[in-house]
């Protein structure tokens, strides 16, 4: 059975696993079930997953994680969204192994990455990390090269193997050949960030997952590692799993865009939907509040979430939101609403969709900011360090 642990029982009861859960508390967290043919083809497929945080000194436990369910296919970027505090990043560390899920499955390929030690050498680096702060995930006392190198060790290639793919990395990212030897306080903030890209990228993975990868730089800097990560993909075709809080960054550079609140996806479905007429309150409320270039582009939400929310500790028995949701109606106060499909690929837990969708005006929003994002990241090309020679 692929669920590790059970999941501590919030009414006090016996503990239950995941999947008594679904029975037990019909509606509660449940996620619909992919397509067969996204389950096919996706590079990483999350059904379910649980994360509970005990308090040291006593029996109640942080909800950081609940029911999350997503795919990714080779080559998309699945942009994570969410206020601090949502889970998102909890979901970032879960797949990489630095924190252990208390239920639910997390598939790479073929591979059930609970039993990551058994598939160790298939796994081969295949799977890497992009940290928020750059100066903060470099080690001070290492050279850039040794740095960028480190994630070959495990992978037992040669020497001359490891340099070369250093060397190739380091051009990746359009860093000279000269900075293998620098150490990090000799490097801007934006060429740290190309850095621990191109840590990343050394081991050649299908999936990355990036945990507010721009969010430390200035805007020129920002362009430039979106410019680049956009060029990865497209040359070797890379999953990505972007997670941050800067909705117009996700905009301009996600395929599919999830939305996270207190541990559970409210909404998930292709970017150009969901900026463009977001089904849940939560989702139509944090887009309308995006920094854009120019007004014109922002989102016209007539929906404003007041109060404060809820403690992970102890969350409500019903819908996460309604206490702040404008357009709360009793049965949300009580039941958790189901996910529903209202388009394709498209989510949402909302008994009201479709007040929501027509509170937002239709609008093209979204390839007119496409179209003025694409001007602005053309001036930070031009710009932007040259490729370094051979």
């Amino acid at each position: 059975m692929p669920v590790r642990r059970s999941l501590p029982n919030r009414s006090g009861g016996l503990p239950y696993t995941s999947a008594s859960l679904r029975r037990d508390r019909a509606g509660s967290f449940r996620s619909l079930p992919f397509p067969c043919e996204a389950r096919m083809s996706a590079v990483l497929t999350i059904d379910s997953l649980y994360k509970r945080f005990p308090i040291a000194g006593s029996k109640q436990v942080v909800q950081a994680i609940n029911g999350v369910s997503l795919a990714i296919k080779p080559g998309e970027t699945l942009g994570l969204v969410g206020e601090s505090g949502s889970g998102k990043t909890t979901v970032g560390r879960c797949i990489v192994g630095l924190v252990e899920p208390t239920a639910g499955t997390i598939r790479f390929r073929d591979m059930d990455l609970a039993q990551r030690r058994q598939h160790k050498s298939k796994l081969g680096g295949k799977i890497q990390f992009v940290f928020q702060e750059p100066n903060e995930s470099l080690d001070p006392r290492m050279k850039i090269g040794d740095t960028i190198s480190e994630p070959l060790l495990p992978l037992k290639f040669d020497r001359e193997t490891r340099r070369r793919r250093t060397a190739d990395a380091l051009r990746l990212v359009r860093l000279h050949p000269d900075l293998l030897d620098a150490y990090p306080s000799e490097l801007s903030s934006g060429q740290q960030q190309r850095v621990g890209v191109a840590r990343a990228m050394v081991t050649e993975p299908e999936l990355v997952i990036l945990d507010e990868p721009t969010s430390a730089l200035d805007p020129t800097a920002r362009a430039e590692i979106i410019d680049l990560l956009q060029r990865i993909q497209r040359e070797r075709n890379t999953a990505y799993l972007f997670i941050s809080h800067d909705l117009s960054t996700v905009r301009f550079i996600s395929h599919r865009v999830a939305v996270m609140y207190l541990g559970m996806i409210v909404e998930q479905g292709s970017a150009e939907t969901v900026f463009n007429r977001p089904q849940h309150p939560y989702s139509s409320g944090l887009l309308s509040s995006v920094m854009l270039p120019h007004p014109h582009l922002k989102i016209e939400s007539s929906v404003t979430l007041k109060g404060e929310i809820p403690s992970p500790i102890d969350l409500p028995k019903g819908c996460f939101l309604a206490s702040r949701c404008p357009f709360v109606i009793d049965r949300c106060r009580h039941q958790m609403p189901p996910a529903e499909t209202v388009g394709e690929r498209h989510t949402v837990h909302c008994f009201r969709h479709d007040d929501v969708a027509a509170s937002v005006p239709a609008s093209d929003t979204f390839n007119v900011f496409m179209n003025e994002a694409e001007r602005i990241l053309g001036r930070a090309k031009a710009n932007a360090p040259a490729a370094p020679s051979q």
